[in-house]
């Protein structure tokens, strides 16, 4: 999980956090992960993790029995024992904040939608997918940080969106290789794009075009998140400038590629990500 957390393109639990609230947001980053996983049929082969949840080990390859049984086994995390290891570390976690199930059960649920959805028609659609898929880490970051609030989680909710969105852009053609596409199809048809033209090795001027424009969408989103990072003090501040530099600097990958994500995902550098983590303070400090 470790490896994971290491290429994502914001900080996951960094060093400077107190031990206590790395360990929690390692926990929490764990369960997304697994249910990405899940969701993704990317489980590690030879693991016991249908069998942990009370499946046969062939239930594995099936992803919705999986995502279910993955449910059945998060909700004993409140008010039982579960099966899964992993779920087992979060349980002390979620008794240590009394956290909600409801942002564990949109991760699931988005993850389900996976299954079943795999192109959205408009803009408004993709922002529903990720008050699912992305807005729930962002409030689970707040409650373990004890610093929750209405303000706070609209403005973690774009912070979060706009991630996604990123992270949507980068892996436009390792997507569609799962048969997903999320830019939205009212946008394609705004720009010209086919998905003939995003199976392509390089992205022509139309694809590039459409990036853009779904670039900027992103960059608005984490301007109207960034105060959320001047709200906050001390440790918590840096991490949170954490996020929203990694989505800056993303972008800045993304913009230097001249918008062509085909080749494969354009990833900020690390001068990248610490030069946008200290122009987000300045400008929140």
């Amino acid at each position: 999980m470790l490896d994971k957390a290491a290429r994502e393109n914001f900080p996951v639990a960094p060093f400077f956090l107190p031990r206590a609230w790395r360990d929690d947001l390692m926990a929490v980053y764990g369960y997304a992960r697994l249910v990405d996983d899940i969701g993704d049929g990317d489980l590690p082969p030879g693991r016991d993790d249908a069998v942990w949840l009370g499946l046969p080990r062939e239930a594995a390859a099936d992803r919705l029995a999986m995502l279910d049984a993955f449910e059945a086994d998060l909700r004993r995390v409140f008010d039982a024992t579960p099966g899964h290891p992993l779920l087992r570390a979060l349980q002390p976690t979620v008794r240590r904040h009394g956290l909600t199930p409801e942002p564990f059960l949109g991760l699931i649920e988005a993850n389900r939608q996976d299954q079943r959805v795999s192109r959205y028609p408009g803009y408004a659609d993709l922002l529903a997918y990720c008050e699912l898929s992305a807005n729930p880490v962002g409030r689970l970051v707040l409650a373990i940080t004890g610093t929750a609030t209405p303000e706070r989680i609209r403005r973690s909710d774009a912070v979060c969106t706009a991630l996604q969105i990123v992270e949507h852009l980068q892996d436009v053609a390792e997507d569609l290789r799962r048969d997903r596409v999320y830019l939205p199809a009212e946008d394609m048809a705004r720009f010209g794009v086919t998905e003939a033209d995003l199976a392509a090795p390089t992205g022509g001027a139309k694809v590039r075009a459409l990036v853009k424009f779904e670039a900027e969408r992103a960059g608005d989103l984490l301007n109207e998140g960034t105060p959320l990072v001047g709200s906050v003090h001390g440790r918590l501040k840096l991490l949170l400038a954490g996020f929203v530099a990694g989505g800056r600097a993303a972008l800045a990958a993304v913009a230097a590629a001249r918008y062509d994500v085909l080749p494969g995902p354009p990833k900020a550098t690390k001068l990248g990500l610490l030069r946008e983590v200290g122009s987000t303070l300045r400008r929140e400090g």
